[in-house]
C-alpha cells in the first residue's frame, strides 16, 4: 500500500523574501530569478552566495515550493462547487510503502514537495515483496505506471472530467480506501501525534529524520 505526505520547513526559503524596498527602487525581483535559475541548474548554495557563508549554510536548496490541494470537494445549494483552499508549502515529501498484513514499512523514498507522487512509484514497490495486489491513491495511476506493474492494480480511479465517477467505479474504489487505510494512519501519526515537521537543512538530513520517524 502506498502513501505520501508533505513535511512541511520551517526556516526562510531560498527562493524569496519580504522587500522592504519603496516602488520601483528594488533590485531584488531580478536577483531571485537569478538564484532561482541557479538552483534549478542544481547549483550548490555555496556557489550561489559567494562571500556569505552564514547565509550560504542556512539555505537549504532541495526543498520545493508546492501547492496541497485536499479534502471532500463541498457544494453550494444550487450544486456549484465551492473553492478549495490550497495552502502553500515549502519543504519535502515523503513517499512510503507498507506491507498491508504486518503494517511494515518496506520503503519509504524522500523527495521534494514538488516532486509528482505518480513519478516515484517504481522507486517505492519493494520488487521482493510476495504481494500479488498494490493499493495506491489516485495520483499513483497512470498508463505508463498500469504498463510496469506485474503486481495486480487496486490503484483508485480518476473521476471522468466533466461527468459523475460510475456507481461501479464509486463502489470499488470504496473498497479500496478500507484496505488502504492502514497506511493513511502510519502517516497521521507520524504528523499529530509526532508532531513530525522538518527543521534540518537538505535533503540527507531530512531523509535522515523521516527514516528514524519511520522505525518507531
Amino acid at each position: 500500500m502506498l502513501s505520501s505526505s508533505n513535511c512541511a520547513r520551517l526556516d526562510i526559503s531560498p527562493w524569496g523574501a519580504d522587500c522592504r524596498c519603496k516602488p520601483g527602487s528594488c533590485a531584488q525581483p531580478a536577483q531571485y530569478a537569478v538564484r532561482k535559475a541557479a538552483i534549478k541548474a542544481g547549483k550548490s548554495p555555496k556557489q550561489i552566495w559567494r562571500g556569505k557563508p552564514g547565509k550560504a549554510h542556512q539555505k537549504d536548496t532541495d526543498a520545493r515550493w508546492t501547492l496541497t490541494v485536499g479534502g471532500k470537494i463541498r457544494y453550494r445549494p444550487d450544486g456549484t462547487p465551492l473553492s478549495q483552499i490550497a495552502p502553500p508549502v515549502f519543504g519535502y515529501k515523503s513517499h512510503i510503502s507498507i506491507d498491508r498484513r504486518s503494517g511494515f514499512i518496506r520503503k519509504a523514498p524522500v523527495t521534494s514537495a514538488a516532486e509528482s507522487d505518480g513519478r516515484q512509484l517504481r522507486q517505492v514497490i519493494d520488487t521482493s515483496n510476495t504481494a500479488g495486489n498494490i493499493w495506491a491513491g489516485r495520483a499513483y495511476r497512470s498508463q505508463k505506471n498500469e504498463a510496469w506493474l506485474t503486481l495486480k492494480s487496486r490503484i483508485h480511479r480518476r473521476k471522468p472530467m466533466g461527468k459523475l465517477m460510475p456507481e461501479h467505479m464509486s463502489r470499488a474504489d470504496g473498497a479500496k480506501t478500507a484496505a488502504r487505510a492502514r497506511v493513511e494512519h502510519v502517516v497521521v501519526q507520524q504528523k499529530n501525534r509526532y508532531g513530525l515537521f522538518i527543521r534540518t537543512i537538505g535533503i540527507v538530513r531530512a531523509q535522515t529524520k523521516l527514516t528514524l520517524a519511520n522505525l518507531i
